[in-house]
């Protein structure tokens, strides 16, 4: 058998390439858009990739599938719920299905198993290494068990599927046909910690089925009642473009290209498509981009979740102009593709240079230490503190009067604040906000600043204050 799970770190992304070295057959499994990685190894290593699994249809990313199907000839093959729900062609597979990459009845077989739960059709996948009755090696997840948690059961609730119908599947996919299998069957999911998917995830990207039995809090004793309460409490707000990316995985679409080539624009080009439109993203660090920008930029640094969070600042399919630290633009736009986002018009050329020759295009971006701020709160009476974490941050803890917004709502909730009044925004260390106070810069808001180390740095000034009052 050969095996091997690849990491996407910037989407907490897994996927799998699975294959029998006997017959040369091979399937990949939930592939990210970009698939160079598994076609390489499976021409090391002798195998032909002859089908691509999807655990189900993706909101956070989108699919390779119809990349790797291009290339070699690959069926793609959903659950069976998938059924008419895609524009391509597809096989589906119902509870029991064996897929055979072994030869008589020996070497590597798949077992599907219908999990739905996160979505109606998820299925995960039991590896049997050697034939039918060998004993399960691992079993792929998909989104329905996650190292820590479980997927979240309330994503497709604005296409009228509830979270408790959902929740009640999943807690009847976990308890009937995965914590079925053996104690020591290893777990592998389709996301690790970060992902918007769950709300618990471990950083781990592999488990056991008994580890998870033991230490996954989803999966203690509990009635299904408590079990639905407990995995649809304390979500993440999803990111904006989870819909957009869903009903692009279920769609016919261009593909990839194989070389990334990104235009070179000057200063007169990207201002004429900022004023046609385009949103400019800055991808360089936040402490770069707050010395000094193109006025109306966004800043999403590439050292983050840069795609993530550039979907939760821009309506999808709006073009897009980038700045990028030299020779990182090809890296920006595959970054983006993954998510959709393939409206990339080009790169300004030589920012800094640029920069320096446009002064009067160019604006800082303030930022206050929390020393800074709690002054200002005892002398603007009008200022305005927005926390654009998640609910379960908030929970732990926020600044005094400030108004919580999180990220993937502020786009869609600019109506909610008014755009003369000073404002600060703030999230857990930073990242975020910087994020936060260009769009809001970028849609005209004359008075944005946000808080250096976000609420971590609010938290430990106000501690050493009390701490040198007593």
């Amino acid at each position: 058998m050969f095996f091997r799970q690849y990491y996407l770190g910037c989407l907490s992304h897994a996927s799998y390439l699975i294959g029998d070295t006997t017959t040369g057959q091979a399937v990949v499994v939930d592939p990210q858009r970009d698939i160079a990685e598994y076609l390489a190894d499976a021409e090391a290593h002798g195998l032909t990739i002859v089908k691509v699994l999807e655990t189900h249809f993706h909101a956070d990313f989108l699919s390779g599938h119809l990349e790797v199907a291009a290339h070699t000839g690959a069926t793609i093959g959903y659950g069976r719920d998938a059924a008419g729900r895609a524009e391509f062609p597809i096989e589906t597979f119902a509870n029991g299905d064996r897929i055979h990459l072994g030869s008589d009845g020996c070497g590597v077989e798949l077992e599907i198993r219908e999990t739905p739960g996160h979505t109606p059709e998820s299925i995960s996948i039991v590896i049997h290494p050697d034939g039918p009755d060998s004993e399960p090696y691992g079993v792929l997840t998909g989104d329905t068990l996650f190292i820590g948690d479980v997927g979240r059961p309330d994503l497709l609730a604005s296409v009228g599927v509830t979270a408790e119908e959902l929740g009640r599947q999943l807690y009847h996919s976990l308890h009937e046909q995965l914590l079925t299998l053996p104690d020591a069957t290893k777990v592998f999911p389709a996301h690790g910690a970060g992902s918007a998917c769950g709300k618990n995830l471990s950083t781990e990207t592999v488990s056991t089925i008994g580890e998870q039995r033991r230490t996954n809090y989803a999966l203690a004793p509990m009635s299904e009642d408590a079990f639905v309460e407990a995995v649809t409490q304390g979500q993440s707000v999803a990111p904006l473009y989870f819909s957009f990316a869903a009903n692009r995985n279920r769609e016919r679409r261009d593909l990839l290209a194989d070389d990334i080539t990104v235009p070179t624009l000057t200063m007169a080009e990207v201002l004429a498509n900022q004023h046609a439109g385009a949103v400019v993203i800055d991808a360089r660090e936040d402490i770069a981009f707050a010395a000094g920008h193109l006025r109306g930029s966004v800043n999403v640094g590439l050292g983050g979740r840069f795609a993530e969070y550039a979907g939760e600042v821009m309506v999808p399919e709006t073009p897009i102009v980038l700045v990028t630290p030299p020779g990182h633009e090809a890296e920006a736009k595959v970054r983006l593709a993954r998510i959709g986002f393939d409206n990339v018009l080009g790169a300004l050329e030589h920012p800094v240079d640029t920069f320096l020759s446009h002064p009067e295009l160019i604006e800082p971006l303030s930022r206050l230490s929390a020393e800074a701020l709690a002054q200002r709160m005892k002398t603007v009476s009008n200022l305005v503190l927005v926390d654009v974490r998640n609910p379960g941050e908030v929970e732990l803890g926020t600044i005094d009067g400030a108004r919580t917004i999180s990220l993937p709502e502020l786009l869609t909730n600019l109506d909610q604040l008014d755009q003369s009044l000073p404002t600060v925004v703030f999230c857990a260390g930073g990242y975020r906000s910087a994020i936060a106070s260009s769009l809001l810069r970028s849609r005209g808001f004359t008075d944005v600043s946000d808080l250096i180390g976000g609420y971590t740095a609010w938290e430990t000034h106000q501690s050493l204050s009390t701490n040198e009052a007593t």
